[in-house]
């Protein structure tokens, strides 16, 4: 019972921390660690894929198929979230190029 409420508290922790992490690295002005937790997320979700193959022991391809799809799930999720941060500095650079125009 102890041992099922720590699990749930790192749970919630993990699907709380690692999105507030991502948005904290997003808006940072170098775009390279914003990127860091979606390329973990990738090659995690390789890993699984070679999991799958060793596993099964040939080539199958539905359950490869199966993980890249559900592997990658948080890696778009987590794209999704730098991209919404990033928007915030393509406005400024264009706003940016405006005014310089405007000179």
């Amino acid at each position: 019972m102890l041992l099922a409420n720590k699990a749930i508290i790192l749970m919630l922790v993990l699907l709380v921390g690692v999105p507030v992490l991502q948005v904290f690295l997003s808006r940072r002005e170098n775009r390279w660690p914003g990127l860091l937790l979606p390329m973990l997320t990738f090659l995690y979700s390789l890993v699984m894929v070679c999991s799958v193959t060793a596993y099964e022991g040939g080539i199958p391809w539905g359950p490869i198929l199966a993980s890249l799809i559900l592997g990658n799930i948080p890696t778009a999720v987590l794209l999704v979230i730098y991209f919404a941060c990033r928007e915030k500095f393509r406005r400024r650079s264009e706003v940016d190029k405006t005014r310089i125009e405007d000179l």
